[in-house]
């Protein structure tokens, strides 16, 4: 692990599909925007021979060539797979985007992945989203490991950045969060700096200098030892605390030396079980280098330290109906069960899914069964259906590579599943299997849109149908109370990102409308109204007369219909007519056209006239009836209330709370959760939230999270009423 020697696997470097899970590596690179995790795949690349020196693979472009519209971004926006070869292994890097609306492609590699390489720059810290990932993968114990980047900054100090990651990350243990290396630095320049030329390794007291574009070994001098022995000493007490001989650290302390074999196995036994967190340091290549900055060390650490995908505990398995399933964590002969954690398009092999082999052997040209549960309210029904499935191939940039099979724990490309969706499940057709789904980010941001011309119309369903597929972290409703088409995103990034699929992917051109509320009606006061339609005009006429009371009733009740006419005023057969009327109109509303809820509607009296009176014309008078008690009443309208739950660091509370306040927001308390963490309950009207995801983030810096469910619908206030009516009152 860095101090081992090194094995190099050529100069091909051609990542191949691997024939045991033992000779497999998964690992997922977390960090933020512009933490460098991308240039950190390239420089990997190049180590281990996978590009050449420019950068370029064997058959054509780069490991970071992205579609046009992450250039256009100038920013990730999904997840990408790119596999390389160390020592023998195949290393499975899923470089993740560090943009919080592109949350839904990090849970996906977390899903995919066996341990986390979380990758902070050295010159802008660790920010509050890379902390609760990293809450995450420590509730579920995922092996991880921290690089630091951007140490060629003027202002980049490796020591005081461990320091900060100790912090933030070694919460519960900081000596748990220790580096392996520390930086070696070269003569400063003319502007005070010194720039980082190698590595110091503690465990092994060796040099390892990077200056020449290729890593050479040598001794230290005699002047750097103190330095290196303190930091030494902390680094093995750190790993002999974590070591399952219990033993061992009472021998040290007594003197006993510990030689180096022992504390590299205790290292990567501790790393592995997700118990010790080393911290490396990392640059890119410089032109015409073979090798970047501590991406030896990084690759031996994730071929060394990470665990096998043995090691990692497989997502429950259900039967089609339900029936628990047990199976041996990534068991080669074992029925098939592999899950889609991404879904792309390519425009000349069609849809491409990257799927993720828990267990079995997946081959090319198989029939399989396809299983998607757990995701309608997203607009994903659940489907199961068997496919046959095209090539398989291992993605390298924009190339996609051949492989014959693809064994337990292994990632591959899939080519020519129509039906298949993130989230899926593959597995035999005549074993059909389900895993249960990962956690996927709710979509708070409403986007409402329209076709822009009759073209765009007829292909705008099946490009949404396409583009939700691909990602589930979006969820498309069609509104039948506003008649809007609407697609709920995680931000504006990531609600571009969907207008630009839809426009360069699919051909589809969309136009964003105002986003509107459900809003409904109701009588404030008891009323009473008369529906007169009658009409005569030679031959057979119209003639209705129906009297009504309206009266409100407690939320939630809906439109109650009572029939108190006595004497056979309204002929028992027209009865239902009046109910059907009255209902059509409360459905179309009475004062703004908003649907009337929380009534109750009584019969008491009418006429009718024995040759003229119809079905249709009592159903005309009940709806001028409650037209008519409607002109004469007090109207409120009512607006939807939202439960809100907000999860924000203490720091922010009161910024949250007043922000509240100031949406009409009620709120109903507060609650610790965790250390740090504050949950704050609210209702808050709807009308305010419409943006609440892009707020919340700038008000909390990126820290805070919210949950929102539908509460009930109460009267808005007189001042926005009357707006809304004057609106309504002016639309054509």
């Amino acid at each position: 692990m860095g101090d081992k020697a090194q094995t190099h696997p050529g100069a091909a470097g051609r990542a191949r599909a691997a024939d045991h899970p033992a000779s497999i590596r998964n690992v997922v690179l977390v960090g933020h925007s512009g933490s460098g995790k991308t240039t950190l795949v390239e420089a990997l690349a190049l180590t281990a021979g996978a590009v050449n020196r420019a950068g370029r693979v064997e058959d054509g472009g780069t490991v970071s060539d992205h579609d046009d519209i992450e250039h256009r971004q100038q920013r990730s926006v999904q997840l990408s797979l790119v596999p390389v070869e160390w020592d023998g292994i195949k290393v499975n890097i899923l470089d993740t985007p560090g943009y919080a609306d592109f949350v839904g492609e990090l849970r996906a590699g977390l899903r995919a992945a066996d341990a986390a390489l979380f990758v902070v720059s050295a010159s802008d810290g660790v920010d509050g989203s890379t902390r609760m990932v990293w809450e995450e993968c420590q509730a579920v114990g995922m092996p991880r490991a921290i690089v630091v980047t951007h140490l060629e900054s003027a202002r980049a100090n490796f020591e005081e950045m461990t320091r900060v990651c100790a912090e933030a990350f070694g919460a519960d243990d900081p000596d748990a969060v220790l580096p392996l290396y520390l930086p070696l630095r070269g003569p400063e320049g003319p502007d005070g700096h010194a720039p980082v030329t190698g590595l110091v390794g503690l465990l092994s007291r060796k040099l390892f200098d990077y200056s020449t574009g290729e890593r050479k070994e040598s001794e230290p001098g005699e002047d750097q030892l103190p330095d290196i022995e303190t930091a030494r000493d902390r680094l093995i007490e750190g790993i002999i605390a974590e070591s399952e001989d219990e033993t061992l650290m009472d021998r040290y302390l007594g003197g006993e030396r510990v030689d180096v074999k022992t504390l590299i196995q205790d290292l990567e036994r501790a790393v592995a079980r997700g118990t010790f967190f080393p911290v490396l340091a990392a640059a890119p290549a410089a032109e015409g280098s073979r090798q970047g900055l501590g991406t030896v060390e990084l690759l031996e650490l994730i071929t060394g330290g990470f665990p096998t995908p043995f090691e990692h505990p497989l997502p429950g398995v259900t039967t089609i109906d339900g029936r628990t399933r047990e199976l041996k964590a990534c068991d080669t002969e074992g029925p098939l069960v592999a899950e889609v954690v991404k879904t792309s398009s390519d425009p000349y092999v069609g849809r491409i899914s990257l799927v993720r082999v828990f267990s079995g052997t997946l081959r090319p040209d198989e029939t399989v069964h396809v299983s998607g549960h757990g995701l309608t309210d997203r607009g994903h029904e659940d489907h199961d259906v068997d496919e046959k499935i095209g090539a398989l191939s291992t993605p390298f940039g924009k190339q996609q590579r051949p492989v014959t099979h693809a064994v337990a724990g292994d990632l591959v490309s899939v080519a020519k599943l129509g039906r298949a969706e993130t989230g899926d499940t593959l597995s035999a057709k005549d074993d059909p299997l389900l895993m249960e789904p990962w956690r996927m980010p709710d979509p708070l941001l409403p986007l409402a849109i329209q076709a822009h011309s009759k073209a765009d119309e007829d292909k705008l369903s099946q490009g949404l149908a396409r583009l939700v597929a691909e990602d589930p972290t979006m969820r498309l409703e069609q509104n039948q109370d506003t008649h809007q088409v609407v697609l709920w995103c995680l931000g504006e990034a990531h609600a571009d990102v969907a207008l630009e699929r839809l426009r360069s992917r699919y051909g589809v051109q969309v136009d964003v409308v105002p986003h509107k509320v459900s809003l409904r009606e109701t009588f404030a006061v008891k009323a009473a109204g008369r529906g007169r339609h009658v009409k005569q005009s030679g031959g057979h006429g119209q003639y209705a007369i129906c009297e009504i009371e309206v009266e409100p009733l407690p939320g939630g009740s809906g439109v109650e219909f009572v029939d108190k006419v006595v004497g056979g005023a309204v002929p028992r057969q027209f009865i239902p007519s009046v109910e059907k009327g009255v209902r059509a109109q409360a459905a179309k509303g009475v004062a703004a056209g908003y649907p009337l809820i929380d009534v109750r509607i009584t019969l008491l009296d009418g006429k009718a006239h024995s040759v003229d009176s119809s079905d249709a014309a009592f159903q005309t008078a009940g709806a001028l009836a409650l037209r008519e008690a409607a002109a004469g009443a007090r109207i409120h309208l009512l607006e939807p209330v939202s439960e809100v739950g907000v999860l924000v660091p203490d720091d922010y509370v009161g910024p949250v709370m007043s922000d509240l306040s100031s949406r009409r927001g009620r709120v109903l308390g507060t609650e610790q959760v965790g250390s740090g963490r504050t949950l704050i309950r609210a209702e808050v009207p709807e009308f305010e939230i419409g943006r609440y995801a892009i707020d919340l983030r700038s008000l909390s810096h990126g820290t805070a999270r919210f949950d929102r469910a539908y509460a009930r619908h109460e009267p808005m206030p007189p001042q926005i009423a009357e707006r809304i009516r004057e609106q309504a009152g002016e639309a054509p």
